[in-house]
């Protein structure tokens, strides 16, 4: 007997052995999504246009990386490991297969605000117990990295806090007008801090509450210092920047790989400014000592943490927001998921961890993010492969950089963020689907200007709740019980033959940013349903069409057959009743036009029945419906008899046909 207790107490110690293994696996695979994607990398297809984009990705961090360190107000090869070890980091543990993290120009606008107020650069009263043999650098430099580092650190650790706190929940608050007009608003104000070296003006650190403007009164006030060397070479650096780079977009399908006008520009100008000497002849101020190698890891200063918490916030929130905003769009491009909650921990260890090997704080940006796109990568190897570049000029080429002249590299700073400041072409399109938004974008733009960019964030958030809050009261079909999702009735017409394929899901709530993410994904559990009601379709409709037609994951092929398309009287049919939708912000109107363009991948036609005027302008305006086929109806009834006509009409010409 106790031979048979003790071998059931085994097997039973093994299946709980194997459960736990089983979950720790999983742990793994979720925590550490490297583990997911690596070991399926196909080495034949993807590594030649990953090893391609990777090296115009090395091009575009060395310069960036320079470029964003001097905006750190930090020595400008920090910027160099600042596009090294946070790229390896998150290729770890970041779920953004297409995403260019490292030194990104906002966090380093906001960590420069605590580099100049805890070492100004006149007189430094900042003491720490750094030696200045460090890299050959002096003390004042030691110092102002250590600050970047310690903000980097504190900025890091409360992403980390979130991440355990789970608040990627909570991105839904972060409405694309906000994130739009706070990247916006603090992209002007990277300009402005570029433009003494565009004007070769030698000015103080201005920041602060409306420092936006103070920096202006003091260029107008001392615009007889302007150099005019620095102007004409900043001009003309810009101008050949934005040329080159509309030239590459507008012909990159006929050019395999786009001209690197960048590095061809600091080749240039560096060796220009050496052979003329610029620097004493001219005056031109030039980056300097670049020093080789890297150097042993340090703790930064514990004990300025506190003296950086402002900063650390605006830099984990910033962050994030934008790093956020890229992966998910991303993800929406090349259809796969991004965890939230998983990239507060992807961004927070790439600064934590990066910050004992003085990094400058990092995030994604969005211009290397978009050469990633353009250039056809498909994951991070080609992060990694820019690392193994990156790394021969650190050890390399750094030297050689000493004469490149720094208006030249606040011009590259300029017309990096081209991307984001077209982005006032957007208040056309918030102007035409909501003024509210319109609205809530132009006054969180102001507030970035007039303060900061974490200001204009928390501005945006906290105005766009007190708007829906104060509207969701005039909104007569909704009780405050269901304010949290979005609440659907389901209705089957079953008994007509015709209508066996068509669901009609009635919208009885306002569609905002609070419960759109919610609404979406209903909407995606309705068509999965239909999935499993495959075995419903007619018997002589075979296997693959109806794998085209109900698939989420199909990619239009069948074994590797050829799929052949549903026949019209096949199709299924989606109707949103609309009755009951009251009011919708930019983010609903997103989503309604996100479920037509993912119901039609799917071939499942959607109709929208009972609009009001307001929706159907801004879902037209919008530019992603199909303009050919009418989409609107006045009522579900005239809906469904549009079906009921289309088919019938199919099955008369089939008849004839035969």
């Amino acid at each position: 007997m106790s031979g048979a207790k003790r071998k059931k107490k085994n097997a039973i110690w093994r299946k709980i052995h194997a459960l736990r293994c089983e979950d720790f696996k999983l742990w793994c695979l979720r925590r550490l999504p490297v583990l997911e994607w690596a070991p399926k990398y196909n080495w034949k297809t993807d590594l030649v246009p990953d090893t391609i984009s990777g090296m115009m990705l090395a091009v575009q961090q060395v310069t960036q990386g320079l470029a964003f360190a001097v905006l750190s107000s930090v020595h400008p090869v920090f910027g160099l490991y600042g596009s090294l070890f946070p790229v390896i980091i998150y290729a770890i543990f970041g779920m953004g297969r297409h995403v260019a993290t490292g030194t990104f120009a906002l966090t380093s606008l906001i960590s420069a605000n605590a580099v100049e107020r805890l070492v100004p650069p006149i007189s430094s009263n900042f003491t720490t117990n750094r030696s200045s043999i460090v890299l050959g650098l002096s003390e004042f430099e030691m110092q102002r990295i250590g600050v970047a580092a310690a903000v980097s650190l504190f900025g890091g650790l409360i992403q980390v806090a979130m991440f355990v706190l789970h608040l990627g929940s909570a991105t839904f608050l972060l409405t694309e007008p906000v994130i739009s007009a706070m990247t916006t608003g603090a992209a002007t104000h990277v300009v402005t801090s570029q433009v003494k070296y565009l004007l070769g003006m030698k000015m103080p650190y201005i920041s602060g509450p409306l420092g936006f403007f103070y920096i202006y009164a003091y260029i107008f006030e001392n615009i007889k210092s302007i150099q005019l060397e620095a102007l004409l070479l900043s001009v003309l650096s810009i101008v050949i920047l934005v040329l080159v780079k509309e030239l590459n977009e507008k012909f990159k399908a006929k050019i395999k790989v786009v001209l690197p006008i960048d590095l061809v520009l600091i080749i240039a100008t560096s060796a220009a400014c050496y052979y003329a000497d610029m620097e004493y002849s001219y005056g031109l101020e030039v980056v300097g000592h670049i020093p080789e190698g890297i150097p042993l890891p340090q703790s930064p200063p514990m004990s300025i943490l506190p003296e950086v918490v402002t900063e650390a916030f605006g830099v984990a929130l910033v962050g994030y927001v934008a790093s956020l905003a890229l992966a998910q769009a991303s993800a929406k491009k090349f259809n796969y998921s991004v965890d939230d909650n998983q990239e507060f921990l992807a961004h927070g260890l790439s600064n934590v961890i990066p910050s004992f090997l003085f990094c400058i704080p990092s995030a994604a940006a969005m211009g290397r993010t978009a050469l990633l796109y353009s250039t056809g990568a498909k994951t991070q190897v080609a992060c990694l492969i820019s690392c193994i570049l990156v790394l021969v000029v650190i050890y390399a080429v750094g030297p050689m950089l000493y004469w490149l002249p720094m208006c030249v590299l606040a011009s590259i700073i300029v017309v990096g963020l081209k991307g984001m400041l077209v982005q006032f072409r957007d208040l056309k399109k918030y102007w035409n689907v909501d003024k509210v938004d319109w609205s809530i974008w132009v006054s969180t733009y102001v507030f970035t200007i007039c303060f900061a960019a974490n200001v204009g964030l928390l501005y945006g958030v906290v105005c766009t709740i007190l708007i829906v809050v104060f509207r969701f009261p005039r909104a007569t079909t909704l009780s405050l019980k269901h304010t949290k999702e979005a609440e659907c009735r389901f209705k089957m017409e079953a008994d007509p033959e015709s209508l066996q394929q068509v669901k009609i899901v009635s919208v009885n709530n306002p569609l905002v940013f609070l419960n759109a993410k919610k609404f979406h994904a209903d909407i995606l559990k309705i068509l999965q349903k239909e999935n499993t009601g495959a075995q419903q379709l007619p018997d002589d409709m075979n296997k693959c069409e109806q794998n085209t037609l109900l698939s989420p994951l199909s990619n239009g092929n069948c074994h590797g057959e050829p799929a052949l398309q549903p026949r019209l009287s096949d199709r299924h049919t989606l109707i949103l009743d609309c009755s009951g939708l009251t009011f919708f912000d930019y983010t609903g109107i997103s989503v309604l036009a996100q479920i037509y363009t993912d119901a039609k991948k799917k071939n499942i036609d959607v109709f929208l029945a009972n609009c009001k005027a307001s929706l159907m302008k801004a879902l037209k305006l919008s530019g992603k419906l199909d303009s050919e086929n009418t989409v609107f109806f006045e009522s579900v009834s005239s809906a469904v008899g549009a079906i009921q006509f289309s088919r019938n009409f199919c099955k008369l010409n089939q008849q004839n046909e035969v």
